[in-house]
């Protein structure tokens, strides 16, 4: 039996989104900046209904220590 995680399928449209938005050429690290990839977690974690503002707000501050890291871009890896 398989329990549905919101936050993995979230995650999971997350990368997608990274592949699909990225500048980088196929097969690399799949980039975007912050700013972007801010708007769509919380717009699609605000539409989930099962993630708190809270737990979004804390996610999206460990990602974006990653991404200063990385001028201002984030990483698949990160998440």
């Amino acid at each position: 039996i398989s329990c549905w995680n919101p936050l993995q399928s979230l995650l999971s449209s997350m990368k997608q989104a990274c592949e699909i938005l990225t500048r980088d050429p196929e097969g690399g690290a799949a980039r975007i900046p912050f700013e972007t990839f801010s708007f769509l977690y919380s717009y699609l974690a605000s539409i989930d209904g099962e993630i708190s503002k809270t737990e979004t707000k804390a996610f999206l501050l460990r990602i974006k220590e990653q991404a200063d890291k990385h001028c201002g871009m984030v990483l698949i890896r990160h998440f």
